[in-house]
């Protein structure tokens, strides 16, 4: 037998999209559970709501794991905007709500453990730390600082790292870098 045809119809090009509602579903419905609007509302009160663009990030991030600027184009799609409820921005705004959550992270981690140990009855435990510096040798990254090395150089750039996790009975990693 001999295959003449590889499809049975030709394609045409459309200007269709394809959007997966459930890793958007799947974000709102914890970010209702987990009470999130509470926790994110406190740091910005002007401009576009806060937790829209969260919510908007982490679906993103759910979907697609681009860069910020693809998010952006993302978001801004006719289909994602009416979805989402949000109206048409500029790709700035998701840099400078990474920024607001920056500033804020500490605080943020806090108010969203605070909240997992609430809903879900998790027992207080233990934290397990683990700090190393790495030393850097090139010159082109802003990365390293001179200062206390963990590795007796303190002559060369260097960058130190921390990993850190709840201990048992929970075992959920977190990690966080300085």
């Amino acid at each position: 037998m001999y295959i003449t045809k590889q499809r049975a119809f030709p394609t045409i090009p459309n200007k269709n999209i394809c959007v997966s509602i459930g890793s958007i579903l799947a974000v709102q419905y914890f970010y209702e559970k987990l009470n999130f609007c509470d926790i994110f509302s406190n740091h910005k009160s002007k401009g576009l709501d806060l937790n829209s663009l969260v919510i908007d990030l982490l679906s993103y991030k759910l979907t697609d794991n681009f860069s910020i600027k693809e998010a952006g184009k993302w978001l801004n799609q006719k289909e994602i905007l009416d979805t989402l409820n949000l109206e048409r921005f500029h790709e700035r705004v998701l840099y400078r709500t990474l920024e607001l959550l920056g500033r804020n992270k500490e605080e943020i981690l806090c108010d969203i453990l605070d909240s997992l140990f609430s809903t879900y009855g998790f027992e207080e435990t233990n934290i397990n730390l683990d700090w190393t510096s790495i030393v850097l040798h090139g010159t082109k990254a802003n990365l390293g600082k001179f200062g206390y090395s963990r590795d007796h150089g303190p002559d060369k750039l260097q960058r130190t790292v921390g990993v850190s996790e709840l201990a048992d009975p929970i075992n959920i990693p977190m990690s966080y870098s300085e």
